[in-house]
């Protein structure tokens, strides 16, 4: 009986944090926990030991940065890795404070959690074998298709027109590197996903010019850092800090040192140029998921 009222209590503590003021939350513990991923692209990856790098973990220091500023206090920044599967459970029970990843914002996850005013607007394209021969979607017929789990890259395959009647078999990575290490040992003849973290696991392969990224644009979609549903407060300052970062031009200084120089730990260049989506979700900062950008 006391183990049953022990895990109800903990159950209950947990849905108590879960739903707290994150700004009120981190105060009281001194701790603000940052999910990051290890292999998503520039956005978000290790450098090991415990360190991370890229694009959004970068404008996630930035936020927690105003965000020791409002609560007044030097915060213990902690690192929880996540993947695909995981991330929006570990926001929502408040294992973690903020998502700094490559999470697509879209209605059905809008749902369950909040995000931040758009930072990127990704391009889902397929990566092959530069001999491969692949150039476009028809070409994937009776192939193996990698992709990562808890993604929505190959529902967005499947659903392209140019797909129509296009059978392959879908092979799955626990996570990006993984998926693309199915392309890179042949287990795989393509790895659909966003167009930066393909191009950011091809720049730290062991030979980037074996790959390149081919095909039709499959879909354009909102990437942002995700937070809790309904905290006001929290949301405010983060949208306030992208917007500030955007006003200032440290967002433009922040594409190029993370997209078009070489960075950490091989110094090499990812090479993905500003396209006109992002820099129309930064002439007018806003929260619009997925759907939004697919209406003619």
């Amino acid at each position: 009986m006391k183990k049953q009222l022990l895990a109800v209590a903990v159950a209950a503590l947990a849905c108590v944090a879960a739903n707290a003021d994150t700004l009120d939350k981190v105060k009281a513990s001194g701790a603000i926990t940052m999910g990051v991923r290890d292999s998503s692209g520039a956005l978000s990856y290790t450098l090991g030991d415990g360190k991370y790098a890229g694009f959004h973990y970068e404008i996630c220091q930035r936020i927690i940065g105003n965000v020791e500023k409002a609560v007044g206090k030097k915060l213990d920044v902690k690192f929880q890795s996540v993947t695909s599967q995981n991330r929006i459970p570990l926001v929502q029970n408040g294992t973690v404070d903020i998502e700094c990843g490559s999470t697509t914002n879209n209605v059905a996850r809008q749902k369950d959690v909040a995000f931040v005013n758009t930072t990127y607007v990704e391009e889902v394209r397929i990566a092959v074998k530069a001999n491969s021969g692949i150039t476009s979607i028809a070409q994937l017929k009776d192939r193996n298709v990698a992709t990562t789990t808890g993604t929505t890259s190959v529902q967005l395959l499947r659903k392209h027109e140019r797909a129509n009647g296009i059978d392959f078999k879908e092979v799955f990575g626990k996570d990006h590197a993984d998926s693309f290490l199915l392309l890179d040992s042949g287990r795989a003849d393509a790895f659909v996903m966003d167009g930066s973290i393909l191009a950011g696991n091809i720049a730290n392969a062991k030979n980037p010019a074996d790959f390149k990224i081919v095909g039709e644009v499959l879909s354009v979609e909102p990437i942002a850092i995700m937070i809790r549903k309904d905290d006001a407060a929290f949301k405010k300052l983060a949208d306030d800090t992208v917007r500030d970062l955007i006003k200032s031009g440290d967002m433009a200084k922040l594409w190029d040192k993370w997209f078009l120089q070489p960075i950490p730990p091989k110094n090499v260049k990812v090479g993905l140029a500003l396209s006109e989506s992002t820099k129309a979700a930064w002439a007018n900062p806003n929260d619009k998921p997925a759907e939004d950008y697919a209406k003619k």
